[in-house]
């Protein structure tokens, strides 16, 4: 992660493609819940109008996500 820590409703970017989610690096979501002590978190992807499509939980370590 280019930030160590991921906060509650951080903004996050994906940096790899996820295609069993049918998500792609560069697509930006919330941290919506820290889990693991800090260690992971659940990122959830909406659509234009507000309605999430995928929520999903990341590894810091994996580093597949960025925090902008």
């Amino acid at each position: 992660m280019a930030k160590n820590t991921v906060k509650l409703l951080d903004v996050v970017a994906l940096t790899v493609d996820l295609p069993e989610y049918n998500l792609w690096r560069g697509q930006v979501g919330t941290a919506i819940e820290l889990l693991a002590d800090g260690a992971a978190f659940e990122v959830e992807f909406c659509d234009r109008n507000g309605r999430t499509y995928e929520s999903v939980g990341l590894q810091k370590r994996a580093n597949h996500g960025v925090v902008l």
